[in-house]
């Protein structure tokens, strides 16, 4: 059954914008929505993932947990992805200490 997911993707390269915005609208400069099915969704982050470069990326879609939502990055920034008892919650790295998350 298809969802409502978003994908924030920063400094990626213009052809991985391209290839959202087919599935996708871009309703901000590199924020993309849409209603996608499970499995586009888990093709398109594979696509982001792997291309992702010197980029960062955060999906975003419903999920049967605790906050109703999952979360899911990719590159390496200053923010990080944690689990806290089943709970995700995002954390600061210190400045020059970035190490990639993936999820």
């Amino acid at each position: 059954m298809p969802s409502l997911t978003m994908i924030s993707a920063t400094a990626v390269p213009d052809h991985l914008r391209g290839a959202l915005t087919r599935w996708m609208l871009e309703v901000t400069p590199e924020l993309y929505v849409g209603t996608v099915s499970a499995r586009v969704r888990d093709e398109l982050w594979s696509a982001v993932s792997a291309s992702i470069g010197d980029g960062m990326a955060v999906l975003v879609h419903p999920s049967s947990n605790e906050q109703g939502f999952a979360l899911h990055t990719a590159g390496s920034r200053r923010r990080r992805l944690v689990d806290f008892d089943g709970l995700s919650l995002i954390a600061f790295h210190q400045e020059g200490k970035e190490t990639a998350n993936h999820r």
